[in-house]
């Protein structure tokens, strides 16, 4: 017999409060255009994005982070010091340690909560999302701070012309805590790491550092270009509409949810063309809300999905106690989908 005290937490977990941070500059797509050979038309069209945020120096990871963390942690009704865990899922906070998590941690006012990053790329939100169920079921903490940011702007080589018009910069922010009913389903996760070249990073750090040109890719000017993401895009569009669109409805099955049951499917805003084609597999009706967030946004990785439920929130496309199915998919290639209650 075990003599390890059971733990115990509360019976359910939820998402309680949201918040968002976008930067204050905005970039249009002609902008892009400097650098690239292509048109407003095929971006917008390929795509679907018009504009993106990027980040100035002042709007680092955590001070975007410290942002939209403040706001959720006002809309869950809570106190800071009450965050017993800070998960920040992100791949361009650029200091291998500490984790940025800790800074947030500190200067949001929470006192001395276990605060750690991890990097899952674009499902980084629905990682993040299920460790804090956990942690509250569990008992380890009652209210986890969970946020994705990014300042993917750092990390886009604006002469890749497959790229360049993709990525934006931001963060958003969920308080996760007890609950007496089910809001946040069984989540379907997974990897299929045969795959992971698709979605990279061009330069290992390391080959900065070693400073072997031979190694390194230059830019129009023969300067060595700063490591950037890059991906094979037919590859990625492929999995991404015909796998994560199953993927989808494996968490719909786990929660017991029909897709007439839904009224918001907030996925991942890779592109607007997986997001109508997964709509037009999974039969959406059409009074389910659609998350479209990528027009003006763009691709922020671990961001977009807490950045689009915030904003459907804010301008009451969706409103507080919705179910709505989300799922993030990415780099890896690693995918999360759960279904969920909103605050």
């Amino acid at each position: 017999m075990s003599k390890i005290k059971p733990s115990k937490g509360a019976p359910y977990a939820r998402i309680l409060g949201v918040g968002g941070y976008r930067p204050t500059r905005v970039v249009p797509n002609e902008v892009i255009l400097e650098t690239i050979d292509s048109s407003d038309e095929w971006i917008r069209s390929r795509s679907g994005i018009v504009t993106r945020h990027w980040a100035s120096d002042e709007e680092t990871v955590a001070a975007m982070s410290i942002e939209a963390s403040g706001k959720a942690i006002a809309d869950a009704g809570i106190d800071p010091e009450q965050i017993g865990a800070v998960v920040v899922s992100t791949v361009s906070h650029f200091k291998q340690t500490p984790a940025v998590a800790t800074e947030i941690a500190h200067k949001i006012g929470a006192g001395k909560p276990a605060a750690f990053d991890i990097s899952a790329g674009c499902a980084g939100f629905g990682y993040g999302l299920t460790l804090a169920k956990g942690m509250v079921v569990e008992g380890s903490a009652e209210y986890v701070l969970v946020i994705g940011v990014e300042r993917l702007s750092d990390l886009t080589d604006l002469e890749d012309r497959a790229t360049a018009f993709l990525f934006g910069d931001g963060a958003g922010a969920v308080v996760v805590g007890p609950s007496q009913e089910p809001a946040i389903g069984p989540t379907v996760w997974g990897s299929e790491g045969d795959k992971s070249d698709t979605i990279k990073q061009t330069v290992a750090w390391n080959d900065l550092h070693i400073g072997d040109v031979s190694k390194l890719p230059l830019d129009s000017k023969g300067e060595i270009k700063f490591p950037a993401i890059t991906q094979e895009g037919q590859a990625v569009f492929r999995w991404a509409v015909f796998e994560m669109a199953k993927v989808a409805q494996q968490a719909l099955d786990a929660a017991g949810i029909a897709p007439e049951d839904l009224d918001v499917f907030i996925p991942h805003q890779a592109n607007m063309r997986i997001i109508d084609s997964m709509v037009k597999t999974l039969k959406l009706p059409e009074h389910v809300t659609v998350a479209r967030d990528i027009e003006s946004t763009g691709n922020t990785s671990a961001a977009s999905i807490p950045l689009a439920m915030e904003r459907l929130l804010a301008t009451g496309q969706a409103k507080s106690g919705d179910t709505a199915l989300v799922i993030g998919f990415g780099a890896g290639l690693v995918y999360a989908a759960t279904v969920v209650t909103l605050p």
